[in-house]
């Protein structure tokens, strides 16, 4: 039998209880300061948001304090207006997802001349998410210059080879992609979705070799989009959409039944406007 002195000697001290206890904290509480700072759902004060906005090395910042701008414009708050040309300012920003965000928002206050002229430049943004939203939000004015990327977002996307060489995939045929998802490399690239939807084909088979521009993974629409873009066409859309709006009325199997619900109210409004 090992005598209990030995035993004793081999148990932790008192400093390495402390030290185990200190380190369990710090498991919990540093993600849930990470997790609170940047949460979008954190209340900021004015004071926060001025400061947020104007921290342009840290968009994620930005991007929250937009997010809460853009909740208390839904409801009418003048006081707002104060952080519109910084919001303006904002649509220029290097980041696609601050000027996503930047889109978005200036959606919500239909009568501002200077939001207007902002989001005629990212309709013909560089990222699709960011063309998606100023499509959206200049609905909102009834412009009709959002009509063709409307009409997009009810169509089937296509990804291609953003350069030279052989392409070995990351996905499979009915795996759902978002933005920032890997799909494939392309040599030492990355191929990286930019828009969300349900690969429906590989075009290229796995090892074949590519030029740059190649077709290289097909997308199909994405229900959440496809019901904006009909929401918003319900307002502006045209003789144009008729058809793709009609064969979302029609319907297919497995369709959400409010996707079918909107596109014949949007069907009914374009039919009365007779354009």
């Amino acid at each position: 039998m090992e005598p209990v002195a030995a035993k004793s000697a081999r148990r932790p001290g008192q400093r390495a209880y402390l030290l185990i206890v200190l380190f369990a904290l710090a498991l919990v509480i540093l993600p849930f300061l990470f997790w609170y700072q940047t949460w979008f759902g954190r209340r900021l004060t004015a004071a926060e948001i001025e400061q947020c906005l104007n921290d342009p090395a840290k968009p994620r910042r930005s991007q929250h304090a937009l997010v809460q701008i853009g909740e208390r414009m839904s409801r009418g708050d003048r006081s707002l207006e104060r952080w519109y040309p910084r919001i303006v300012a904002l649509a220029d920003n290097p980041s696609p997802e601050l000027r996503q965000t930047v889109a978005w928002i200036m959606g919500q206050d239909s009568r501002h001349s200077e939001f207007h002229r902002a989001l005629r430049r990212l309709i013909e943004d560089s990222e699709p998410m960011v063309r998606r939203n100023a499509a959206l939000a200049l609905a909102n004015f009834r412009d009709e210059s959002a009509r063709a990327e409307l009409r997009a977002m009810l169509q089937p996307s296509t990804i291609v080879s953003p350069a030279a060489g052989a392409v070995k995939y990351r996905l499979k045929v009915d795996q759902f992609v978002n933005p920032g998802t890997l799909v494939a490399r392309i040599g030492d690239a990355e191929v990286r979705a930019k828009l969300p939807g349900k690969v429906t084909a590989l075009l290229r088979p796995d090892g074949a070799q590519l030029a740059a521009g190649d077709p290289l993974v097909e997308l199909s629409t994405d229900n959440e989009h496809a019901w904006e873009a009909l929401r918003a066409l319900y307002l502006i859309g045209g003789r144009e959409e008729l058809e793709p709006v009609r064969r979302y009325a029609r319907g297919w199997p497995g369709m959400p039944e409010r996707l079918q619900e909107q596109a014949n109210h949007t069907l009914r409004a374009i039919e009365a406007r007779g354009q």
